[in-house]
């Protein structure tokens, strides 16, 4: 067992764990039908790599590779090379809607949403004590196939070179490649060194702007959806006729920056195919139908200002901080963040139309302004409770971080094509995004509202418990679109979207029949959800709830009870305010600290303890002792690559409900209300979504995760 090994190492400090991925086959490798230039290599997992609801849903991992220069005319003298994990829907997969999931940071993996929040399934310790999978009742795949893309390059499992480095777990950094014989690492464990294949970590190589990642992930979508033409809503099935493409992008935290820019950069493509800019027969249509944004930084000259009302004022009734530090940052924000701001924009839109990231006028300014509007965040961070959940203390729960001890298994990164050892966060990327200032630059509300002129259904989705991207700020974030918007629709018999937003009010969201989980304000194409008791990682906290708003968005319902309706006219209806009060948490469990998540879940206490060789590793997690560990349970029943644990018969092309052990809900399906109950209290739990290390120097920023 793992343990085993650690405590043989431990006796040798000076050792380096070596973890190198193993040597990789993929099934297909092809040229991108529309670029020959551009590889596809992917492969099917083993069955019971990741355990779906039926076994029948077909599963492809691999990367897209893009050569140097692909995104001319920006400077992309590097190669791309971007990891995707496709599932397919449980039900009728080949005319199931297609959802793209990307998680924020800059430089968080989407692999966490996959595994932690929504994906088809979730990594459980099984009975010898090591990882597997079990599917997820909740996942998205429910209605939707589903791809997660780790972007851009050098995140998660992406690259640009593949480079042997040591990387430093408790400090998350990169270092040449140590002796495995070792010297020079000092008297810390062995556990806390580990060689291993990663990206280069160069910050020129990689996206530094989220203008370059989303013609980045243009390129990678077109490649995709020509290689997987089933899988291409605009393909109906037994036609060989590619035509356009509707499809759903759902992205969180820094994904409300990334969302409406990528979008609006399909649009672009889009109306370049019409004029003739681009080649019709080369190309594409990529054309949303929807776009989501869970727990979003989506304009912080709005959101910013929240950052001082939220911790003072709450409906968990807690006070991060004081009355006095309020009203002062208040005043910084309005003296100085928003001045500076408006300047970083007015520089940048005059020096860096295009959002290239090559003006050092712009960089140096709006840099300047992200320095110092993160600055409003530093109270909070003296109160040691969580920016993801101000209901819980630092280091809090974690989902489990369990993915992580398991997407570094051999056996996993072989099955699913893994070239690199799995982080869940890139430094470098994160780095490259700060020193262009770009979370700082603006220009997606108006995206947002182009959106909407051009029939695209947007929602926000917010966690109540979050502090880092709250849902006030996510609120006033609503209400500038709907003001973007004050002369459409042009439809004199129908109110423009300025004066429907305004007066539209909140309707209860009937998850089920005993459970109302959040409040949604909707008008036409566009809603804005307050989840309750939800941190930064809605699905994570309230599975049920941000699946019944996922799917009745992509759906085209109504928000609140799932009945279909007639979006050009739709108003909800109820008060104007969402006041619904929480109940903080009862007790807060006790973290799990991670050796591959050190700065995230562990303390200052465990830190210290870790490094002076204290303590024993079990399954990935630090204990100060033996006695601190409780063996898994025996009747844990999970998958792992070429070993499927026992699934549901039923096919994913069956309409009949299916179910999973003494489960009673339904494996397919989404909710539609007849009746509203009364509210009753949701499942909650704490949850680490980011490293502290990433909160010092990000503090502002929605980062994500990691996550998250």
């Amino acid at each position: 067992m793992q343990s085993a090994i650690i405590a043989s190492l431990l006796a040798s400090p000076l050792l380096v764990l070596a973890q190198f991925p193993p040597p990789v086959q993929y099934s297909n490798i092809l040229k991108s039908p529309i670029n020959e230039n551009i590889t596809i290599a992917y492969k099917t997992p083993p069955a019971g790599t990741c355990i779906t609801a039926f076994s029948t849903q077909k599963q492809f991992t691999g990367y897209i590779g893009l050569p140097p220069f692909t995104l001319q005319p920006i400077q992309q003298n590097y190669s791309i090379n971007t990891f995707f994990w496709f599932t397919e829907a449980r039900q009728n997969p080949e005319t199931a809607p297609l959802t793209i999931w990307i998680n924020g940071g800059p430089g968080s993996s989407s692999l966490i949403g996959m595994f932690a929040e929504n994906g088809p399934c979730e990594v459980v310790q099984m009975a010898d004590g090591s990882y597997g999978t079990q599917s997820r009742m909740w996942g998205w795949d429910r209605s939707s196939n589903i791809l997660f893309i780790d972007q851009p390059t050098q995140v998660g499992l992406s690259y640009d070179t593949l480079t042997n480095l040591t990387y430093g777990l408790f400090d998350n950094t990169f270092s040449p490649l140590a002796n495995t014989t070792g010297d020079g690492e000092g008297s810390e464990p062995a556990y806390a060194f580990m060689n291993g294949t990663f990206s280069s970590g160069n910050p020129m190589s990689t996206s530094n702007t989220t203008d370059i990642s989303a013609r980045a992930a243009w390129h990678f979508l077109q490649s995709f959806l020509s290689a997987f033409p089933q899988y291409n809503p605009g393909v109906r099935p037994n036609s060989s006729q590619i035509s356009t493409t509707g499809v759903n992008l759902f992205a969180e935290s820094y994904g409300g920056t990334y969302g409406p820019t990528f979008a609006n950069y399909f649009e672009e493509q889009n109306a370049k195919r019409e004029n003739g800019t681009l080649p019709k027969n080369s190309t594409l249509e990529i054309k949303l139908t929807s776009l989501g944004i869970v727990n979003g930084l989506i304009d912080s000259l709005i959101q910013d200002y929240y950052y001082a009302t939220f911790a003072y004022n709450n409906t968990f009734g807690i006070q991060a901080i004081s009355q006095t530090d309020e009203l002062n940052l208040i005043q910084q924000y309005n003296n100085e963040c928003s001045k500076q701001t408006n300047l970083c924009r007015t520089i940048a839109n005059q020096t860096d139309p295009e959002g290239e990231g090559d003006s050092q006028q712009a960089n140096m300014a709006c840099q300047a302004a992200t320095y110092y509007c993160n600055s409003l965040m530093f109270p909070f961070s003296r109160s040691n409770l969580s920016v993801y959940d101000i209901r819980v203390q630092t280091p809090s729960p974690d989902p489990s971080n369990a993915y992580l001890e398991y997407l570094n298994t051999a056996s996993v990164q072989q099955a699913i094509g893994a070239r690199v050892n799995y982080t869940t966060s890139s430094n470098a990327v994160m780095g490259a995004f700060v020193r262009t200032g770009d979370s700082i630059r603006g220009g997606q509300i108006q995206e947002i509202a182009n959106l909407l002129r051009s029939g695209v259904r947007v929602s926000l989705m917010y966690g109540d418990a979050d502090y880092l991207c709250n849902w006030k700020g996510g609120e006033a974030a609503s209400f500038a679109v709907a003001a973007a918007l004050s002369d459409f629709p042009t439809n004199g018999s129908a109110p423009s979207y300025l004066s429907g937003w305004n007066s539209a009010g909140y309707a209860d969201i009937v998850v089920n029949t005993s459970y109302v989980g959040g409040a949604v304000r909707q008008f036409g194409n566009f809603s804005f959800s307050r989840i309750y008791d939800a941190g930064h990682m809605v699905p994570f906290y309230q599975p049920e709830t941000a699946f019944t708003v996922f799917t009745r968005v992509i759906d085209g319902t109504d928000l609140s009870t799932g009945e279909p309706i007639d979006l050009s006219t739709f108003q909800s209806s109820g008060p104007m305010n969402s006041t619904h009060t929480n109940s903080p948490l009862a007790k807060q469990p006790a973290p799990t600290c991670w050796i591959r998540a050190v700065q995230d879940t562990c303390s200052a206490e465990q830190i210290s303890e870790m490094r002076e060789g204290k303590g024993i590793v079990e399954a990935g997690v630090w204990y100060a002792n033996s006695k601190q560990y409780s063996a898994p349970s025996s009747t844990v029943a999970a998958g792992k690559p070429g070993a499927p644990a026992s699934q549901s018969s039923t096919s994913s092309q069956s309409t009949n409900s299916g179910s999973s052990g003494t489960s009673t809900v339904a494996l397919t399906g989404v909710f539609t209300a007849t009746a509203t109950p009364s509210p009753t209290k949701g499942t909650a739990s704490g949850i680490t979504e980011g490293t502290n290390k990433w909160i010092q120097s990000l503090l502002g920023l929605c980062a994500l995760l990691v996550i998250v």
